[in-house]
């Protein structure tokens, strides 16, 4: 059995703030997972080349270094957690870790330790301070005996933390006997190559990689002048400008618009940019499909011969978007996520659909859906709860649509509306395929009595459970309707009721008469609208009975008729709901129809025989009422004479 430590609340520290997330640690290596989905740390055993401990103002630091020069910094231990991680280090990858201490002396003199890519600032042999060498876009020796370290500035730094490093200054003496020099080399500028070397920095690490001008970016709005750097990518445009760190960078999606032209780039980020008091963790770029362009990257022979080998080429000639995404795939170390195995009813890749105010459309993915180009929103089949398939909100009369509601583990909810109807059966096979709940059947969408019907009927409307419950309701909507109009059939022609007064009043308001010429071009429209799901010869009708339009009311109810029959699943309702109640309190009317639905599907005939057999019971009774009710025996009339009862 794999012994697994799993931790909760650890922050993975870096120059841009902490972020909380779910750390693992297993024999295979270390997992860490942001809080509520984005950035991810896989750490493999074989890549660990050292562990550490340190101490930190109210808690512990866990530090692991990678054979690449990686140093990841997780904060938030328990001082008895050091103690039982410390042996399964030991036991299952054969590393003691090291036990650090930080210097709380408050100096700013002491030694410096170049080891890897970090720079660590040691006064009295306890660290000070530590920086990453990755981060530093710039070394400058300043006279003869001071060094400045410039970083990257970096847009996604200011997300978390307000305060951000953006330069440090180094003073190295002459007398100083850790980076030895001569007359024409100072020990200054000794630790100055030092620093060339580890963070491979140089004077044409400016000069951009590649880039690509004038490029449509749907979110930030605007067009801007793309350029891809070694360590990081930059995004000018006239009003705005945004440097981002290749670390940023979670994901890249590479997603072809149905039936149009384009193609969408999507750069994830954790941390987001920053644009005023709007966060974007989303950079959507919007590619002319067929662009094709050609470009020459600006990297120096080493590089390509060492880091980049077998990874990128000196030159590219193609399609732009499939160029963008290759270069900085392999600048950044990000992965590519393309559409996977769904297909539209157009054997596109997306739906169409809209999310609050926004139309767009929904790309169902492997591992997620996303929703672009606004606001670009990403939800990951793992942080799902369940979906559910509704009925669209413009009600029965407009069955050409319905809308998908995504629930996640945190209650939050996205629903997608006007998703066109032919689209159901794809999306219903694609979720049920992926394991996912789908609330309207009560259990996953994988049961095996969906997976036959599936199988063994090729009609939409056999397979769907929900369309069918759509249908139904339809149904019952045009039969109130019909009423109406069965109603007007039987009223007095075109004499006025007391809500045609209503109507008198608005239409005599304007003199002109202007008020009744809006109405009367109004009228057809509300017919044509009202009638999409009644029979033609009724609406034929309504409209010979009389041009003005009035509404009936519906008769009331008879006291003395008797009481309609209850079904089987009623009786099992009344007996059912109050155990339902206790065994989830605070549970809501509509669920608890829900939970009665489900558990009776699920029931067998042999368990619904008590139920049926009281409905049988019941049925007779009302037939036995009814007919009654509905032919009345006549009052038998005492015939005998008054005299003889005195």
């Amino acid at each position: 059995m794999t012994d697994v430590h799993s931790f909760n609340n650890i922050s993975l520290s870096g120059r841009g703030g902490s972020n909380p997330g779910l750390l693992k640690i297993n024999s295979g290596g270390i997992q860490w997972k942001k809080q509520g989905g984005g950035k991810a740390v896989e750490v493999d055993k074989s890549d660990i080349v050292g562990v550490s401990w340190m101490k930190v103002p109210r808690t512990n630091q866990l530090g692991v270094k990678t054979k690449d020069g990686l140093y990841y910094k997780f904060i938030g231990f328990r001082d008895q957690d050091v103690a039982s991680l410390t042996s399964f280090f030991q036991s299952a990858f054969g590393k003691t870790p090291e036990e650090k201490q930080l210097s709380v002396s408050g100096r700013n003199w002491g030694e410096v330790d170049l080891n890897g890519n970090n720079l660590t600032f040691l006064v009295g042999g306890k660290q000070a301070f530590e920086v990453s060498l990755a981060d530093v876009s710039q070394t400058q020796l300043q006279g003869k005996n001071d060094v400045l370290l410039e970083f990257h500035v970096d847009d996604t730094a200011g997300a978390n933390e307000k305060d951000s490093l953006m330069e440090i200054s180094f003073h190295i003496p002459n007398t100083n006997t850790q980076f030895v020099g001569d007359e024409t080399r100072p020990p200054a500028q000794v630790f100055h190559d030092n620093i060339l070397k580890v963070a491979d920095v140089g004077a044409g690490v400016e000069e951009a990689v590649v880039t690509f001008e004038g490029i449509a970016i749907l979110t930030p709005r605007g067009r801007y002048n793309v350029e891809l750097h070694l360590s990081f990518l930059r995004l000018q445009g006239q009003a705005n400008d945004f440097k981002i760190q290749y670390s940023s960078v979670v994901r890249l999606f590479l997603l072809p618009k149905s039936n149009q032209p384009h193609t969408f780039v999507v750069i994830s980020l954790d941390p987001p940019i920053r644009k005023g008091q709007t966060l974007y963790p989303h950079i959507v770029m919007q590619f002319e499909t067929d662009s094709v362009v050609e470009s020459e990257l600006s990297i120096s022979d080493d590089l390509m011969n060492t880091r980049f080998k077998d990874k990128l080429e000196r030159s590219y000639k193609g399609l732009i978007h499939e160029v963008f995404t290759t270069v900085l795939r392999w600048l950044s170390g990000a992965k590519i996520t393309k559409p996977g195995k769904f297909r539209s009813s157009q054997d596109g890749f997306a739906v169409k659909s809209s999310l609050k105010a926004e139309d767009g459309v929904l790309y169902p993915l492997e591992k997620g859906f996303f929703f672009l180009p606004k606001p670009p929103t990403l939800i990951l089949h793992d942080e799902i709860d369940y979906v559910e398939f509704e009925r669209h909100a413009a009600g029965g009369a407009n069955m050409h649509y319905f809308d998908l509601s995504i629930r996640l583990k945190t209650d939050h909810e996205h629903l997608f509306r006007n998703i066109q109807r032919n689209e159901y059966h794809n999306l219903y096979s694609f979720i049920s395929s992926k394991g996912l709940k789908i609330m309207n059947l009560g259990g996953a969408g994988t049961a095996e009595g969906v997976a036959a019907v599936l199988q063994d009927n090729d009609d939409d409307d056999a397979v769907d459970p929900h369309l069918e419950r759509i249908r139904n309701q339809a149904a019952d909507e045009s039969d109130e309707e019909d009423e109406d109009f069965v109603g007007a059939e039987d009223d007095d022609g075109g004499s006025p009721t007391d809500d045609s007064g209503e109507d008198d009043d608005s239409d005599a308001s304007d003199a002109d008469g202007g008020e009744k010429e809006k109405s009367v071009k109004k009228e057809p429209k509300k017919e044509a609208s009202s009638s999409k799901g009644l029979p033609l010869k009724k609406k034929a009708l309504a409209t010979e009975e009389g041009s003005s339009k009035k509404k009936t009311q519906k008769k009331k109810k008879d006291p003395n008729a008797p009481k309609k029959a209850m079904s089987g699943f009623m009786y099992f309702s009344q007996m059912e709901r109050d155990n339902i109640k206790k065994s989830n309190p605070g549970i809501g009317f509509g669920d608890i129809g829900k939970v009665l639905g489900d558990k009776w599907r699920q029931m067998s005939a042999k368990e619904k025989e008590p139920y049926e057999a009281k409905a049988q019971v019941d049925k007779k009774r009302y037939k036995d009422e009814i007919s009654d009710y509905k032919n009345p025996q006549p009052m038998l009339v005492d015939s005998g004479n008054d005299s003889d009862s005195n």
